[in-house]
């Protein structure tokens, strides 16, 4: 009980510490209130996503709302599993002690953090669910392969995951609170083709003072917690303690029964070094004296937990894919540079600079995009091995992009995004370029040429008026 009340001190006060509850609210809170307070579709909440995203937080600055709407304040219950006492109770004994001497009634908000870690999670879940239906419950897990696993067992229809990615760029500038452009609220990136000349170079010339942030902010990464400081290598510091070494080594251990971490290890490094290349199974398996099934289940065990994307390639005619490679990419730009220990001097490096750029892109167009279960890969064409960076496709749409972070970032006509372009009709497609005053429309194209860091800003804009009006 003493265990309990350490962590639910508004039990006494009536209110939430201002350092857990945080007034910078991100894009995904608004996904999680929308689905745990819905009227008529009652479901259970689960956060997934990479440690040290803010997972916690949103919590936090739910329960906030529930006391700010009058829920009484004892009815409300926050359980950390990740304690080591509270690790080894049973969930239902966890609750009896609070229904028996805490609670008012039977209106009861039940938030559970780290739950992976708790014994017959699932089971208790659906218990809850079928047995209490005037309780709510949400949850949070950095381990999405045994949440992916337990769904389809006893969540369907009782319980959403709700992904947190790291901090997008825009809300990146938000939590550092640096001065934003005033912009139109119904521009995105995708509709600067209806713009005149004129106003597309006054609205780049809008954007251009948060350009210098965005360099720190491919070197600081999206973690909320480091997100505003401004010392690189405590921040790198602080991303392969708490991030990448805990998932590495303490995750897949207690929870995947990953034995051979040294392999594991290698793979990753392996995989940030080369993030945004076609991954070949078979040569890293050669390469490091290990067998290919091994590095699929490894590649694949990343991936659920959250430290890396991978990419499929798409087929945009219709044709069945056949031994499909993937393209990884890291879930955050900073964690490559952690690894790595590459400091500012990775910013006068091109070809590294192109590929931590290719990642933020790939990381923006995949969240902004996630709740409409698009297609999200690239593009390739097995006869010419021509290749499109970043295909988004959508049932009645596509979103082709090309990323050139490089001084010169003009085409080819013989390009595969140029020939797409102008072979079908139902894309967008985006050029995304380096320099501040490298925009407008390429050549006779419709491919529209944007810097990275306004393509990026532009997208967290329109993510967030989506959220405006859903509020």
């Amino acid at each position: 009980m003493q265990v309990l009340r350490g962590f639910n001190k508004w039990w006494e006060s009536g209110k939430v510490q201002d350092d857990f509850a945080k007034p910078t609210k991100r894009f995904a809170y608004y996904d999680a209130k929308q689905s745990f307070e819905h009227t008529e579709i009652r479901r259970h909440v689960i956060l997934t996503g990479p440690r040290r995203v803010g997972k916690s937080t949103i919590m936090y600055q739910t329960i906030h709302d529930a006391l700010e709407a009058g829920v009484p304040k004892k009815n409300l219950l926050y359980v950390s599993f990740d304690h080591p006492i509270l690790k080894m109770s049973e969930i239902d004994k966890i609750l009896k002690i609070f229904i028996n001497n805490v609670a008012v009634d039977e209106n009861i908000y039940l938030f559970l953090d780290e739950i992976q870690y708790a014994h017959e999670w699932n089971g208790w879940l659906k218990t809850i669910y079928d047995t209490f239906p005037t309780y709510r419950v949400m949850a949070t897990g950095s381990a999405s392969p045994i949440l992916s696993e337990k769904m389809p067992e006893s969540g369907v229809g009782r319980w959403t995951q709700i992904r947190i990615p790291t901090l997008s760029f825009y809300e990146y500038l938000e939590i550092r609170e640096i001065p934003v452009p005033s912009i139109n609220e119904t521009l995105g990136p995708t509709s600067l083709n209806s713009l005149t000349s004129v106003e597309l170079e006054q609205l780049m010339k809008d954007l251009e003072p948060i350009e210098k942030h965005f360099h720190r902010y491919l070197l600081i990464g999206g973690f909320p917690e480091i997100a505003r400081t401004d010392d690189i290598s405590y921040a790198q510091r602080i991303i392969r303690e708490d991030v990448v070494d805990k998932v590495l080594k303490r995750d897949m251990v207690s929870l995947f029964n990953v034995r051979n971490i040294d392999e594991l290890e290698r793979i990753f490094l392996y995989l940030c070094m080369t993030t945004g290349d076609i991954m070949e199974a078979t040569t890293i398996a050669s390469n490091m004296g290990i067998t290919r099934p091994t590095v699929v289940k490894y590649m694949a065990l990343l991936e659920l937990a959250n430290l890396i994307y991978l990419s499929y390639p798409v087929q945009m005619t219709g044709k069945k894919l056949l031994n499909s490679k993937p393209k990884v990419y890291l879930a955050d730009p900073a964690i490559r540079n952690a690894v790595l220990v590459k400091g500012e001097e990775v910013l006068q490096d091109p070809d590294q600079m192109g590929k931590i750029v290719e990642s933020a892109v790939y990381k923006h167009i995949s969240t902004f995009y996630y709740n409409f279960n698009p297609r999200v890969g690239y593009y390739r064409d097995s006869s010419t091995q021509k290749e499109i960076d970043i295909v988004l496709m959508m049932p009645s749409f596509k979103i082709l992009m090309e990323v050139k972070y490089r001084e010169d970032s003009r085409l080819k006509e013989t390009e595969a995004i140029v020939e797409w372009s102008k072979n079908d009709k139902t894309t967008s497609s985006l050029l995304i370029t380096k320099q501040s005053d490298d925009f407008g429309l390429f050549g006779h194209t419709s491919i529209m040429r944007i810097p990275a860091f306004a393509f990026l800003y532009l997208l967290g804009h329109a993510e967030k008026h989506r959220y405006r009006k859903k509020s």
